[in-house]
């Protein structure tokens, strides 16, 4: 029951907009829940799956036209447009509010709305933030039942307090034409109609956990990050941990999952995941930045997962598990995707729910010929993953000992660097950038600059976002966690790539923490600290010490065409970037001299 008035009073006033014929609340309750499953296979929402080899699994199949975020229909609506900055399409709020209620208008007639009470991050911590989603879709209700915590005991928590976030979502028609979603990060609020796809309308993920976050978080003192964090054991039983950005096909629910190579594991390293997408960090009553993920669950993109790839994501896969646009296998009732096994099943549905031929399979235009959309994805519970950590529920967060930036680059970054200082690591962080692929876009190599993975989920101007950076630099002081720069992808001039990656990636975030210790030494170039050759464990790799030696080489041609392709990215902010990123920038172009 909620006696929150402005809650209350919200919801009265959205009920006589939408006009639904039904209103429910969301208790959190099983009991609550499996009715709700049990309406969606009934109505034909979700498929029901093989019970004994996917216990509690469904299979949701979206719109044709309603398969993927919408960058282009995403929207800042801040009061001015020099807030929103260049790198968000903006809109007037009085104007976006007045397009979206009518679009919105009456829209539930014939439906139920359903009330979900959330919390992103532990119930009660003070990291935690809650937010109201009004909803038409028993599909939003059963993800975001996965994705965050939900239910009454987030309703008592609030209390009378007026601090929430007000989340709005219409299916309406479902058309692409009239899809937006807003973001009002002035009066706390979000509306989203026209689409039924997860990152569209789980308004707790992107929408709240990174574009309202982070203005809240810039106005609050903290942070919201597009960051993993995992927690690296030693044999000794010690646990540090290391926040991480990457732009997307880049590795990082691999990372955040990682399984350490077979040596390691024999001395008794591990890896915890604590967060595979989100980042939420405050500065603790110690002086450190400590770390949650505020989010309850893994929102994964299906193809290319196998037991190879990345075993705990696919085991926390298997029960309880919300399936989108994937493949119905008819002959087991169970579901499969590109990637997940060389074993195509003979007689399936594909992600539209149209029988499918694996043999007409076709690179070039997978969206018509896979059989999982190349975006369908898998909703598990984070407890479902067998390396989650013993802290995932814990309020008050881990303490970070690095913060590591990465892409996707053939050949300029190396495999691993470290910042001069938090200052040159808000810069590292600022120019990141990765390499489309040819399968990505046809073109190879074109480079797309998304500073700390932020680019497209930053709820505010991004120069301020750096500032804001550089402000929790200076709180932190001597207890700032170090900054890194790391490259998986680096190729030879066949286009091989030379690191191994995967499992091994564990020997670079060996010698990061090394560093953090000041337990080994590193060498100096124009762009930071890089290893020494001798420093990156080798042993059982198929590498060599002149392979190392190239990984780490800093190219200065390349780098000073680098730097060309930095200034033109600055550029956008004209005035308002700030002065000490233009210092690094300086800096930098002098070394490279």
């Amino acid at each position: 029951m909620i006696t929150n008035k402005s809650v209350l009073a919200w919801i009265d006033e959205m009920k006589a907009l939408v006009n639904p014929d039904n209103v429910v609340l969301i208790d959190g309750s099983e009991a609550q829940l499996e009715d709700l499953r049990a309406q969606a296979v009934k109505s034909g929402e979700m498929i029901k799956l093989n019970e004994d080899l996917l216990p509690g699994c469904y299979l949701h199949r979206t719109a044709v036209n309603d398969v993927a975020r919408v960058e282009g229909r995403t929207f800042i609506c801040s009061k001015k447009e020099e807030d929103a900055g260049p790198t968000n399409n903006w809109m007037e709020p009085t104007k976006a509010y007045d397009m979206l209620f009518n679009i919105a208008k009456g829209s539930y007639a014939g439906r139920t709305m359903y009330i979900i009470p959330y919390s992103m991050g532990p119930v009660g911590s003070e990291f935690s933030k809650i937010g109201f989603e009004l909803t038409d879709s028993i599909y939003v209700v059963l993800n975001m039942a996965i994705m965050t915590r939900i239910g009454q005991e987030v309703v008592d928590v609030l209390g009378n307090s007026e601090d929430w976030i007000k989340g709005l979502h219409c299916k309406c028609n479902i058309e692409e034409e009239n899809r937006y979603i807003c973001h009002f990060p002035e009066d706390n609020y979000i509306i989203s109609v026209n689409s039924g796809y997860g990152g569209n309308v789980l308004l707790g993920k992107k929408c709240f956990a990174l574009r309202i976050a982070s203005f809240l978080g810039k106005n609050e003192g903290w942070m919201a990050e597009h960051m993993l964090i995992l927690g690296l054991e030693n044999p000794q039983g010690e646990i540090k941990y290391i926040a991480a950005a990457f732009p997307s096909a880049c590795g990082k629910t691999n990372l955040a999952m990682l399984i350490p190579p077979e040596k390691y594991r024999k001395l008794g390293y591990k890896v915890w995941c604590v967060g595979d997408d989100i980042a939420w960090m405050r500065i603790g009553s110690d002086g450190r930045l400590w770390a949650v993920n505020p989010e309850n669950g893994f929102f994964g993109v299906a193809p290319g997962t196998n037991e190879n790839s990345n075993p705990n994501a696919l085991a926390a896969t298997k029960k309880n598990t919300i399936f989108t646009n994937v493949a119905l296998n008819l002959d087991d009732n169970t579901v499969w995707w590109e990637g997940l096994d060389k074993n195509p099943p003979k007689n399936a549905l594909n992600w539209k729910g149209e029988k499918w031929d694996y043999t007409k399979y076709d690179k070039a235009d997978k969206v018509n010929t896979s059989g999982a959309h190349p975006n369908s994805r898998f909703t598990a519970p984070a407890v479902n993953c067998p390396c989650i950590s013993s802290e995932f529920n814990s309020g008050k967060g881990v303490p970070i000992s690095a913060i590591v930036f990465g892409g996707r680059r053939a050949k300029a970054a190396p495999l691993v660097y470290q910042s001069r200082d938090w200052q040159n690591g808000v810069f590292v962080g600022s120019i990141m950038a990765s390499e489309t692929t040819a399968a990505a876009t046809g073109a190879v190599g074109v480079v797309r600059n998304d500073p700390m993975a932020m680019k497209p989920f930053c709820g505010y101007h991004m120069a301020d976002y750096f500032g804001h950076w550089l402000e929790m630099g200076k709180k932190l002081g001597s207890k700032a966690p170090k900054i890194f720069n790391v490259n998986w992808f680096r190729t030879d001039d066949e286009g091989n790539f030379i690191w191994p990656g995967f499992g091994d990636n564990m020997r670079v975030l060996n010698w990061i923490l090394a560093r953090c210790e000041d337990k080994v030494d590193a060498v100096e170039t124009p762009v930071g600290y890089v290893p020494k050759v001798e420093d990156i464990d080798i042993e059982d790799l198929d590498v060599t010490e002149d392979t190392i030696k190239e990984l780490l080489t800093i190219d200065k041609d390349v780098w000073t065409a680098e730097t060309e392709n930095i200034a033109k990215f600055y550029e956008q902010f004209g005035d308002k970037l700030p002065q000490e990123i233009k210092n690094e920038f300086e800096g930098l172009q002098n070394r490279l001299k």
